[in-house]
């Protein structure tokens, strides 16, 4: 059975790769949108993180495949929510300016009220049947004014997680991804796509 990952990200084919193998065994081939022929970047205008997701899973599905994207961001609450949907261009710059500007903007906020949380969506649209999958993944914290720790991406380095008194940089893979947004989101999915192979019969 092969599902498209609207993506061209390879750590994140591998790792859906290896999160399906979990639930469904070697019955799911995980493709790019290189593999079934879209080279253009797609556009994310959408306003939630549902919305972009939706918006990368129907390119795929409208070429026929089972189509699976997601979409995530950083939410602060002293920034009314921001940098949310924008989180990856924040500050037009890459992940050493997003999060310069992310601490500019909190330097007078007190810490107790640094709080945030990072949030996914993923979609997965079934073209023949009409129908999709939606499973939702938060974790929360608070941004931390000194960035700690090498290892992940984004703003990891200043999301500091108090159940595990660390930041999300300091955290090892299977420690992050055993607890973070994407990890919730993504374990949600592959055990509802597990429900619809048996409700559709998909091979």
């Amino acid at each position: 059975m092969e599902i498209v990952l609207a993506s061209r990200n390879k750590k994140k084919i591998a790792e859906l790769e290896k999160m399906m193998s979990e639930y469904l065994s070697d019955k799911i081939k995980i493709l790019s949108l290189d593999d079934i022929g879209v080279k253009d970047d797609i556009e994310e205008n959408g306003s939630t993180f549902e919305e972009n997701a939706r918006i990368k899973a129907s390119v795929g599905a409208s070429l026929g495949y089972i189509t699976i994207a997601d979409d995530s961001g950083l939410c602060v609450d002293a920034l009314d929510g921001a940098p949310g949907v924008y989180s990856a261009r924040f500050s037009g710059g890459g992940d050493k300016e997003n999060n310069k500007l992310l601490v500019e903007k909190l330097k007078n906020v007190p810490e107790e009220k640094r709080t945030a949380h990072f949030m996914t969506s993923v979609v997965c649209i079934f073209p023949n049947q009409n129908d999709e999958i939606v499973t939702n993944g938060k974790v929360c914290g608070i941004i931390t004014e000194n960035a700690a720790g090498e290892n992940g991406f984004g703003y990891d380095p200043h999301f500091f997680y108090p159940p595990f008194n660390k930041t999300f940089a300091q955290l090892t893979a299977d420690e992050k991804n055993s607890i973070s947004h994407r990890g919730k989101a993504m374990k949600a999915f592959a055990q509802a796509l597990s429900e619809k192979i048996k409700k559709y019969d998909l091979k």
